[in-house]
């Protein structure tokens, strides 16, 4: 792809949590990186000071680490390009805004929100289309391409507010090749005199961004599409500022989209069709009420970061082959921006809730144990590691997310207190009864676990058959009097876990409290 050191970046706004798009667009950066044999960095953008929100920043940092995204250089980690926090980096950017006034790429314009407001409303009346600031309507403004050069000198000089903004060529054709769109022609025309510094010094994201990327050597620029109107000015500023020969090449991603296709993926599509669209959860401020907000995350709602990270690598990219269990090294091996598509991907909810079934019955039962006696010591009840493992080995096949192993499991460590009405009504009669009566008599009285499973289903089995009835007409009305529940794992790995002395009380006990329905 090119001989230079390969450098991506990942360079979000510290606006508000991370959207999932966002963690998409670091994957891809980090997966072309490792397998290139480059670096990724991490630069926060935050010329924007009126969009900052406090603990945005952090929040980026602990996703990005959440996922196993790896920073090599940037905020956070340092390196030979510090700050990389662009606000920290502000006075670096006046002498290249200078630089481009000098050499006649840029002008000095001192329009008055009043005159740009008129400007716009000038051009609406026309039926422009698009009314903006450009290489026709700057002829009508007040700038340092139409001012007098004495009073531009003595506006600069009396501390009148201006910005600076660069000269479009009014007849060109722009060309870049995107690596995944291939060649993109865009005629200056289309493209406006936009703000590279504003009235506060700050630079706009267009000068920051290009000024940084080129001093921080980054070879690939990996973002979204969204980005992708003001790339043909980007490429002016690299051609403006004598930097074209080592411009990074462009990649653009496609769109995420609402399930249902019909838009761009947004927290309100989450909140309304049920699941989050940010990885971590993130505590804000509501901006109309004011009032304290919390937002759903991926890690807390349940979800492995390895569960994740597969699902999204998989939105616009494949890896031309069946195979869609990836770990981070596979994903790496196999990535490639080439297999990149253009079209927008679809948000599919119920994958990645599979990719999370699946990472879940892919750990050992000694992994999964802690996110089962971690619930069970929040509910003040002991466990032995031994058993926390027996119990998540019989459940794992049956859920989706670590927190549903408490919720699946507490018959565990809890006698029903009600039985499923569906089975009782159905199947529970007065021959049920004594047989589950005389299952009870038959069990070994201790209290501890005793037989294995095989042992226990042949004493049903033999039982049963005593009472003159067959194992299937009683099953359910066992799982049901010993677990409260008419469905759940293997029906005799269960007693085997709960015990036979534990089985008996709880038959004993149902057979007791639903004698008037037999």
């Amino acid at each position: 792809m090119t001989e230079r050191e390969v450098r991506v970046r990942f360079a979000p706004s510290p606006t508000g949590p991370l959207h999932i798009g966002g963690v998409r667009t670091a994957l891809y950066n980090y997966l072309l990186a490792r397998k290139l044999g480059g670096k990724m960095l991490l630069r926060i953008e935050d010329t924007d000071q009126n969009r900052f929100v406090p603990g945005a920043e952090e929040y980026i940092l602990e996703a990005l680490a959440w996922c196993g995204i790896v920073i090599d250089e940037g905020q956070g980690v340092g390196g030979p390009h510090a700050p990389y926090k662009q606000s920290e980096r502000k006075p670096m950017y006046k002498q290249y805004a200078d630089q481009l006034i000098a050499d006649g790429h840029a002008y000095y314009a001192f329009d008055t929100p009043e005159e740009l407001d008129a400007m716009r409303a000038r051009l609406q009346a026309a039926k422009v289309p698009n009314p903006q600031y450009n290489s026709i309507t700057r002829a009508q403004m007040r700038n340092s391409l139409t001012l007098p050069e004495d009073e531009v000198k003595q506006l600069l000089d009396s501390g009148a507010p201006y910005v600076i903004r660069l000269k479009v060529p009014r007849k060109e054709e722009v060309r870049f090749q995107d690596l995944i769109r291939g060649w993109v022609v865009v005629h200056s025309s289309a493209i406006d005199d936009k703000v590279l510094m504003k009235s506060d010094g700050m630079p706009t994201y267009h000068l920051a961004n290009i000024v940084d990327d080129h001093l921080m050597e980054i070879s690939h620029v990996i973002r979204g599409e969204e980005w992708l109107p003001s790339a043909p000015l980007h490429v002016l500023l690299y051609r403006y500022l004598g930097w074209e020969k080592t411009m990074p090449q462009f990649a653009h991603l496609p769109l995420l989209l609402k399930p249902d296709g019909t838009g761009k993926l947004s927290k309100r599509d989450g909140d309304r069709l049920g699941f989050p669209v940010f990885p971590l959860e993130w505590h804000g401020i509501d901006g109309e009420t004011g009032e304290p907000t919390v937002s759903r995350g991926y890690r807390e709602d349940g979800y492995l970061p390895e569960a994740l990270v597969n699902f999204l690598a998989f939105l616009g990219w494949n890896p031309g082959t069946q195979q869609e269990i990836f770990s981070m090294d596979e994903l790496i091996q196999a990535f490639s921006i080439e297999r990149v598509s253009k079209s927008p991907a679809k948000f599919d909810q119920n994958k990645v809730k599979w990719y999370n079934e699946h990472y879940l019955r892919a750990k050992s039962d000694a992994e999964l144990a802690p996110y089962l006696l971690t619930a069970l010591q929040e509910h003040g009840i002991a466990c032995s590691q031994e058993k926390a493992e027996q119990i998540v080995g019989v459940m794992k096949e049956r859920v989706s997310f670590p927190h549903d192993f408490w919720q699946e499991a507490k018959y565990f460590f809890e006698a029903p207190a009600e039985y499923d009405e569906a089975v009782i009504g159905k199947k529970w009669n007065a021959q049920v009864s004594a047989a589950l009566a005389a299952y009870a008599d038959a069990l070994p009285a201790n209290s501890e676990p005793s037989a294995n499973a095989e042992v226990l289903k042949s004493i049903f089995n033999q039982t049963v058959e005593a009472q003159g009835m067959k194992p299937g007409q009683v099953l359910q009305s066992l799982r049901v009097a010993v677990t409260g529940a008419a469905a759940g794992p293997d029906l005799f790995e269960a007693l085997a876990i709960l015990g036979s002395g534990e089985v008996a009380t709880r038959l004993r006990a149902a057979v007791e409290r639903l004698a008037a329905r037999a």
